[in-house]
């Protein structure tokens, strides 16, 4: 009953949200409680609600404020030399865009953070797309392709936790997948081109010799502070290291960063909080959706449909496949980002699923390297589990019906494409 209720859960809130009949914040929050008082848990729903909610406030903090302070860097010009001299780079040359978005956020995820990789991206390339007409969609689902492939890496959180699940390295585990792994940039960096291919065909290469600056708007000027561009970098790098070196823990960081930026930019009171009412759309629409998220994700704990979702999962794997329980995996692996949370996967399934391989004579570890090929690797950036999947949406300005119809094909492309270079290999059975 349980796992039918958790399933259903799933579904009904996935079908809404890419009908697109209700938004995202209101199914996160109603789908579950609908489903849990169905269950009978009307007692205790209320303590699975506020502690979901308590599990992501750190997070919802220090998206809000994160989002705060790069509208300061954004409306400051930080990224204004960034954006003219990769427009003469490129020369309006849609393919090039794109291929070097996956590179940028390739090379971005090599901290592991999801979130980081975003805040650091989208910012950055979202006035260039703006400029020249390109899809934020493209944008959101490139940025999502490169750190999703990043992810595996060993120090990666989908790693880590196998590793940790199975009681091995995470060299064990990722070692072996390092030709699927290579296999699957090569393949993102053919979707960049192709998808740069249909961008080009629709927009042309552009001409944009011309100064960034003459195309701002009369207000964009005024917040402009080019006097404070070497200022302003370094304090975003600063940022950037406190963030990877957790000086501090992160809500704090871009507090402390946000206050720095808003005075230095903006002495006058009346600035600072013009700065706090420009950016406070896209900060309300995340943060809140963060919580929203909290709220789907403690009931689903809480009521114990996880666990549930997870032992049916197993019960229905015919014995005639047993064997091939490693290639099975691999498969759905990524489709199953958008069911489990990354705890509730390597803590609480993929032990079950390595216990089963375990008695069809497999080595439990493959079951370990064939989940990294997809759960919550390719799978977390689209996932409406994972807060960072809300930031990266939110910082680019889609919606995560359109986000997921377009990355899904290529994430799912790329676990495959892991998958049969992994098969080949012998890494998974």
């Amino acid at each position: 009953m349980l796992a039918l209720l958790g399933f259903l859960t799933i579904f009904v809130f996935l079908g809404l949200i890419l009908s697109k009949k209700v938004s995202v914040i209101v199914s996160l929050i109603l789908v579950p409680v609908i489903f849990a008082l169905i269950g009978g848990f009307g007692g205790e729903i209320g303590t699975f609600m506020s502690d979901g909610i308590t599990s992501v406030a750190s997070t919802g903090i220090m998206l809000g404020f994160a989002i705060l302070f790069f509208g300061v860097m954004n409306n400051a010009g930080l990224f204004d030399p960034l954006i003219s001299r990769v427009l003469k780079l490129v020369k309006g040359d849609p393919v090039k865009i794109v291929i070097g978005t996956v590179i940028i956020a390739m090379v971005a995820h090599l901290d592991g953070s999801g979130a980081s990789t975003f805040l650091i991206t989208v910012p950055a390339l979202l006035p260039l797309y703006d400029k020249l007409g390109m899809s934020r969609i493209v944008l959101a689902g490139m940025v999502a392709l490169g750190a999703g492939t990043m992810n595996l890496t060993p120090w990666g959180g989908p790693t880590a936790r196998a590793a940790s699940a199975l009681e091995v390295s995470a060299a064990d585990l990722f070692n072996p997948v390092i030709p699927a792994f290579i296999a699957g940039i090569i393949w993102i960096l053919f979707v960049a081109y192709i998808v740069g291919k249909s961008e080009r065909k629709r927009l042309g290469i552009q001409d944009v010799e011309h100064n960034h600056n003459e195309e701002l708007t009369e207000k964009e000027r005024e917040m402009r502070r080019p006097k404070l561009f070497w200022f302003n970098l370094a304090l975003t790098v600063l940022t950037i290291v406190a963030l990877v070196q957790v000086w501090l823990p992160l809500p704090i960081v871009f507090m402390v960063a946000f206050a720095i930026a808003v005075l230095i930019n903006y002495p006058r009171p009346d600035d600072q909080m013009e700065q706090i009412r420009s950016q406070s759309v896209g900060m309300i629409t995340v943060v809140t959706i963060i919580f929203a998220a909290g709220i789907f994700t403690g009931i689903l704990s809480g009521t114990g449909m996880i666990t549930a979702m997870a032992n049916a999962l197993v019960n229905i794997i015919p014995e005639n496949i047993g064997g091939f329980m490693g290639v099975l995996v691999a498969v759905i692996s990524m489709p199953l980002s958008l069911i489990f949370t990354p705890d509730a996967y390597y803590f609480g399934v993929m032990p079950i699923l390595a216990e089963t391989a375990n008695a069809y004579g497999l080595d439990p570890v493959q079951i370990g390297r064939a989940s990294i090929l997809g759960q919550m690797t390719t799978g977390f950036p689209l996932s409406p589990l994972t807060a960072s999947t809300f930031l990266l949406i939110g910082l680019a300005g889609v919606e995560l019906a359109d986000h997921q119809k377009f990355v899904f094909k290529w994430a799912f492309g790329t676990t495959i494409v892991m998958t049969i270079v992994a098969t080949i290999t012998g890494v998974i059975i």
